[in-house]
């Protein structure tokens, strides 16, 4: 439970977000006039039909030898500046759009509250709450987002008949709707200015008691209930379908939504989101010996010093469940994945548009999604990537002249797959092969041939094209390498840099694995592996000890900047095993870059300590981000406002009691000294083993291992005298572990 004292006065730092994947909103539990600003997720400018022109990110004009030529001066110079590359294979951005705020929901109340005033999220059920007293009468107000009935539902009540009296409109900062009310409905019906896509939302209030009058001027006024109930629903017609991105219409599909919700009771549909919500949520639970003082969640972290009080432990614990309920708020099958924001967002031009940048940030938003239990949130995100492959099929045909699909460092719902001209953001292709790593790591996690065959490996093994396609000689050692290559955000353009030879050696090696899974053609899988024979690994010790992120000693000691890209192997890829060298490599580089940064920076910070077993370390990357990296509502700060911090940082709490990425059941792997005591349950593991843990004095006493497919496995674990149990899991069955002897 987050509870604060006071109403929201900065949506950023305190409003209370809800969801239900499509439809967000955030609640403010402001007194006189109650505000929640909602999102759909898929209302977005730009794309085709944008008064800017679009052109997908591609070239707008045949820059033959460009490419070759940037190559050929990487050759005979060594490295190029941003600046320089960008001017050859840069351009400005046309029509890329930005995500939309759909609105304010505000209900105008008639008096203030006299005291008691609370305002709560129930992470456990997905209910805002605002409880508070008036005229000796308590009145409560309660806000969710149902998934299945795809609306936001909101209910004022009172412990007195007669006391529930509100004026509800609709507030935009654009002017591009009308907005009409009739008997107990207001509808609000426009397109967006500048591509015409089309929006519409209604909303209906029910009362039990008093009356229900529609304004001329867009209201809804209820006066005099006992209690008063409303459903919202909205849309548009986004869909998609490359490269018109337009479907049918939303009216009909949002009367539908709206009139079924008001058709049932308030009490079913609630109801129906609690179940659907808990189903997911209360898989995994976590005692790390957490005590939940009485003090409102603001005061709480402000108090967090990250030592050893029940009250630390509870923000922690607390921070790591708020993570899983953000993902099931934000990422349901049906929509678009969790962006920058999740779904969540105030204005008509939020920070980098709320986009998806594809150099980390949207797949750090999934780390979490498998490990605690989350898998069914991925759908979004695999019909994403999906829909991704036609455009960026054209941009490696036009900017490359090859064969695969691409996508650079970030992309938009109208299937931005190109560049733009941000010289040290523009240029990252690798960014398609890290992100079909996560629909392997779903098949690794589930066993599902199925899924496999049908999803992840056409999209992988069509990446995997494109750089057997792309992959070129190195002169300087008949390597194959990455050219240009750019490690994200930092330093200049070199051939082979380490964090994108990282990524085409995981994907390259994922799409063997599968292709050996699924049969693939002896063809197919042997130009696999001769490309992995050839590959420079980007894996290099440097002078003072370092993982070198370029493939030439070019690392500074002093350098503290927030990207530590050229760790990718070992965290979330797999190259790097702990107690390896290039697991004491990556721990030196990671010691040098420092414990700052920004808050998803933090956040992978926690992943990495935690892969190299050193559970202190990732237990101070969390008190950091908390300390200096959150917000009072705990939502997550670049700064500004950025939600992969949180997945990242559950993810990394997830990592420091469970890890699975070599095929080993590993137990405890990163248990900081501060959680000698405690209990996980629900967490999986690769092989399709759900997980559950108890711990005493810093040691494992209890694994109860529950196994979804026949197969061997091996856990690591203090329980057993020679550190490895192996057995023989046949589905269906539990195994529960004690020490030995």
């Amino acid at each position: 439970m987050l509870r604060y004292d006071a109403p929201a006065a900065d949506w950023e730092r305190e409003s209370l977000p809800i969801g239900g994947g499509a439809l967000g909103a955030s609640v403010f539990g402001t007194l006189a006039s109650e505000r929640l600003t909602f999102n759909e997720k898929t209302l977005w400018t730009g794309g085709p039909g944008s008064a800017q022109g679009y052109d997908f990110g591609n070239w707008t004009a045949p820059r033959p030898g460009a490419l070759a030529g940037v190559q050929q001066r990487l050759d005979s110079q060594g490295a190029l500046g941003p600046d320089a590359v960008a001017a050859e294979l840069g351009q400005p951005r046309r029509g890329y759009g930005a995500y939309q705020v759909f609105g304010d929901l505000r209900l105008d109340l008639p008096d203030a509250p006299d005291a008691s005033y609370r305002r709560t999220l129930d992470l456990r059920n997905a209910l805002a709450a605002v409880t508070y007293t008036h005229q000796e009468a308590r009145h409560r107000r309660e806000f969710f987002v149902s998934h299945p009935g795809r609306v936001i539902a909101g209910r004022l009540g009172a412990d007195r008949p007669g006391r529930v009296s509100f004026t509800l409109r609709y507030t935009s900062p654009r002017s591009d709707c009308t907005v009409t009310a009739d008997r107990d409905r207001l509808t609000v019906r426009g397109a967006l200015t500048d591509n015409g896509l089309r929006f519409e939302a209604q909303i209906r209030v029910r009362t039990s008691g008093g009356t229900v009058t529609a304004g001329a001027d867009g209201t809804l006024t209820v006066t005099g209930a006992d209690s008063a109930w409303f459903f919202l629903a909205a849309g548009t017609d986004y869909a998609d379908s490359y490269p018109a991105y337009r479907g049918d219409d939303p009216h009909t599909e949002v009367t539908t939504a709206v009139d079924l919700a008001a058709r049932t009771s308030y009490e079913k549909v609630r109801d129906a989101h609690v179940r659907d919500h808990r189903a997911l949520f209360d898989r995994v639970a976590l005692d790390i010996g957490q005590e939940l003082p009485d003090l409102p969640t603001d005061r709480l972290l402000t108090a967090y010093t990250g030592g050893t009080s029940p009250a630390d432990r509870a923000l922690e614990a607390l921070f790591f469940q708020y993570g899983r309920y953000l993902l099931i708020a934000s990422s349901r099958a049906g929509s678009l994945p969790a962006n920058l924001q999740g779904v969540w967002n105030n204005s008509t031009t939020p920070p980098w548009s709320a986009d998806y940048h594809s150099n980390i940030n949207l797949q750090m938003n999934y780390w979490l999604a498998e490990v605690t239990n989350l898998a069914e949130t991925t759908a979004p995100y695999d019909r994403c990537i999906e829909a991704m492959r036609a455009p960026g099929r054209r941009t490696a045909k036009e900017m490359f002249g090859t064969v695969g699909w691409v996508v650079h460092n970030e992309t938009n719902p109208y299937g931005f797959t190109g560049v733009h001209d941000w010289s040290t953001a523009f240029w990252f292709p690798e960014a398609a092969a890290w992100l079909t790593q996560q629909m392997y790591e779903h098949y690794r996690f589930s066993g599902s041939t199925d899924y496999l065959r049908s999803t992840a490996y056409p999209a992988m093994k069509e990446a995997a094209e494109f750089w057997l396609a792309n992959l070129r000689t190195d002169p300087r050692d008949g390597l194959l390498v990455v050219t240009p290559s750019y490690s994200p955000e930092h330093g200049d353009f070199t051939a082979g840099a380490a964090m994108s030879q990282q990524i085409v050696h995981d994907l390259l090696t994922n799409t063997l694995e599968a292709a050996r899974t699924l049969g693939d053609t002896p063809a197919f899988r042997g130009r696999l592996e001769t490309a992995l024979e050839r590959l420079d690994p980007g894996l290099r010790i440097g002078s003072w000890g370092q993982l070198q992120e370029w493939k030439t000693d070019r690392d500074d000691p002093a350098d503290t900047h927030r990207h530590v890209s050229h760790l990718f192997a070992l965290h979330p890829g797999r190259q790097i095993e702990p107690g390896s060298a290039w697991a004491r490599a990556a721990e030196v580089s990671l010691g040098a870059r420092g414990d700052g940064g920004t808050g998803w920076s933090k956040a992978w910070k926690i992943n990495f300590w935690a892969r190299l077993r050193d559970g202190d370390h990732a237990h101070r990357m969390l008190a950091e981000q908390l300390k200096s990296s959150t917000l009072p509502n705990l939502w997550d700060t670049h700064p500004p406002f950025q939600i992969d911090g949180n997945f990242g940082a559950t993810s990394g709490i997830a990592e420091m009691l469970l890890q699975s990425q070599h095929d080993t059941v590993d137990i405890l792997p990163a248990l900081p000294s501060g959680w000698p005591d405690g209990s996980v349950r629900g967490l999986r593991a690769r092989g399709g083993f759900t997980v559950d843990i108890e711990w005493a004095a810093g040691q494992a006493r209890r694994v109860v291992i529950a196994a979804s497919r026949t197969r061997e496995v091996t856990v690591r674990s203090s329980l057993f005298a020679g550190g490895e149990k192996v057995f023989k899991a046949r589905a269906g069955n539990r195994y529960t572990l004690i020490a030995e002897g």
